[in-house]
C-alpha cells in the first residue's frame, strides 16, 4: 500500500514539500485550518485541523494511520511534528524536549551560554513586570522578542527606556508561551544558512543574504551566497555540529540565522524545518539537488548517508512582493530592468485581492537569477521599487 505523509500545511511555502512528497511515491496529506490556502490544491487529501493543536494533529494522524510527519515552514509545525512522531514512534524527527529547546528562544539561549555558541546575551523574563522592573540592568539599544514567534512577530527594537514598557507588553501579548527574552543589539548585516546534518556532521550548506521590506525583523527577500560566507562557515559549522552532538540531534536540514559585521558572525535565530516562502527553490538552482525531497526523506526517517557532496554555486534569490498599504490590489507592476532576471514566478493575487496586513501579507514570489555579486545586490535591494503592487 502506498504510505501516507502528512504535512502540516497547505500555504505556498509548502508546495516544495508537497511536490517532492509526491515525487518520492506517498499519498500526501496536508491540514491547516485555511482551506483556502494555495498549497492544499497540490495535495492527495486535505483536512481541516490547526497543525499548531498538537493533540488534535495527533488524533488526526491516528485516524489516517500517517506512515509519516514533515513539518511545514513554521516553527509550530516542527514542535507539533516532533509532538506526533514522538507519540507514534515514527522516525525522522528530533525528541519533544529537544525541539521545545531549539525552537524557543529562551531555552536555546540558555543552552549556547552553556555550551559557547555565538549569540547575543540574553535574558529571559514570564512577567512583563519583572521585565520592567530589571530595566537598569540594560544598556541599549535592545532588542525583545516572544520566545516562541517567528517571521518578526512582537520583534521590537528598544532605543531607549520611554520605548521599553511598550515592546515588553506587545511581545507577552503575543507570545503563546508567554515568555519573552531581551537581547543586546547586534549592529551587522543580515544572512542565513541552510544546513543538512548527517551522524552529526555538516554535509552541506547553503547561505544567504536577508533583506526586510516594511517590517525589519520580517524576511521578504534573499540573495546568496551570503557576503563573505567564507569567513564565517566554519565559526556556524562548528557550531551547529556541537549543537547536533551535544543534543544528539536525527539527520535531517538545520537552518541558522546570524547577524555579521565583518569581524564575526552571531547566531539569533535556529529551526528545524524547511524555511519558507520558496526557500528550497534557490537551493535547488545552486545545487542541482532537491532540496524538499532531502527534508522529506529525513523528516520521514529514511537514510540520508548518501547525501551528494555538492557545493553552492551561481548568485541566485527570490523576493516576495508586498504592499506598503492596505487596500484592493489593481495589478502587479514588473520594471523591465529585472524582469530579465526572473528565471519563475507564483502569484496568487486576483483584481480586488484584499491587503489587510501589509507587514506580512504576500500576493507573490519571484525567483531569480543574476550574473554577479554586484548586480545581485544592487536589484535586491531595489526590488521593493521595481516590483510593485498597485491598489485600487
Amino acid at each position: 500500500m502506498t504510505k501516507k505523509l502528512l504535512i502540516l500545511n497547505g500555504s505556498h511555502s509548502e508546495i516544495p514539500l508537497i511536490k517532492a512528497g509526491k515525487k518520492l511515491g506517498f499519498h500526501v496529506i496536508t491540514i491547516g485550518d485555511a482551506p483556502g490556502l494555495i498549497g492544499h490544491k497540490y495535495s492527495d487529501e486535505y483536512h481541516p485541523v490547526d497543525y499548531s493543536d498538537k493533540d488534535e494533529v495527533l488524533e488526526i494522524s491516528k485516524k489516517l494511520s500517517i506512515d509519516s510527519v514533515c513539518s511545514c515552514a513554521n516553527d509550530f509545525g516542527a514542535i507539533t511534528a516532533s509532538y506526533v512522531s514522538g507519540v507514534l514512534g515514527l522516525s525522522g524527527h528530533d525528541t519533544f524536549e529537544t525541539t521545545l529547546l531549539l525552537h524557543h528562544k529562551d531555552s536555546f539561549k540558555k543552552f549556547s551560554k552553556e555550551n559557547d555558541i555565538p549569540t547575543p546575551h540574553a535574558r529571559s523574563f514570564d512577567s512583563a513586570s519583572q521585565a520592567i522592573n530589571s530595566i537598569d540592568e540594560f544598556n541599549y539599544p535592545l532588542i525583545v522578542k516572544p520566545v516562541d514567534l517567528t517571521g518578526g512577530k512582537g520583534v521590537s527594537k528598544v532605543n531607549n527606556r520611554s520605548e521599553f514598557n511598550k515592546s515588553v507588553q506587545i511581545a507577552f501579548d503575543l507570545s503563546f508561551e508567554n515568555r519573552i527574552v531581551i537581547e543586546e543589539f547586534f549592529n551587522g548585516t543580515q544572512h542565513s544558512l541552510s544546513s543538512f546534518v548527517v551522524n552529526h556532521k555538516v554535509v552541506f550548506y547553503f547561505s544567504d543574504n536577508e533583506f526586510s521590506f516594511q517590517n525589519p525583523y520580517y524576511v521578504s527577500s534573499s540573495a546568496a551566497p551570503a557576503i563573505h560566507i567564507d569567513k564565517y562557515s566554519s565559526s556556524l559549522v562548528r557550531s551547529i555540529e556541537t549543537i547536533s552532538k551535544k543534543l544528539g540531534l536525527v539527520d535531517g536540514v538545520f537552518h541558522v540565522q546570524y547577524l555579521a559585521n565583518g569581524t564575526r558572525a552571531t547566531i539569533i535565530d535556529i529551526t528545524r524545518r524547511c524555511s519558507g516562502d520558496l526557500y528550497p527553490y534557490p537551493v535547488n538552482y545552486a545545487t542541482d539537488i532537491d532540496w524538499s525531497e532531502w527534508i522529506i526523506r529525513s523528516e520521514s526517517g529514511m537514510n540520508c548517508e548518501n547525501f551528494p557532496r555538492v557545493n553552492q554555486a551561481g548568485y541566485y534569490g527570490r523576493h516576495c512582493v508586498m504592499s506598503n498599504r492596505k487596500g484592493l490590489v489593481k495589478d502587479v507592476s514588473i520594471d523591465p530592468i529585472v524582469r530579465k532576471y526572473i528565471v519563475d514566478e507564483l502569484f496568487w493575487w486576483q483584481p480586488g485581492y484584499n491587503i489587510i496586513d501589509f507587514m506580512t501579507q504576500k500576493v507573490g514570489i519571484v525567483l531569480l537569477k543574476y550574473p554577479s555579486m554586484s548586480v545581485m545586490m544592487d536589484i535586491t535591494k531595489r526590488l521593493p521599487d521595481l516590483i510593485k503592487i498597485n491598489l485600487v
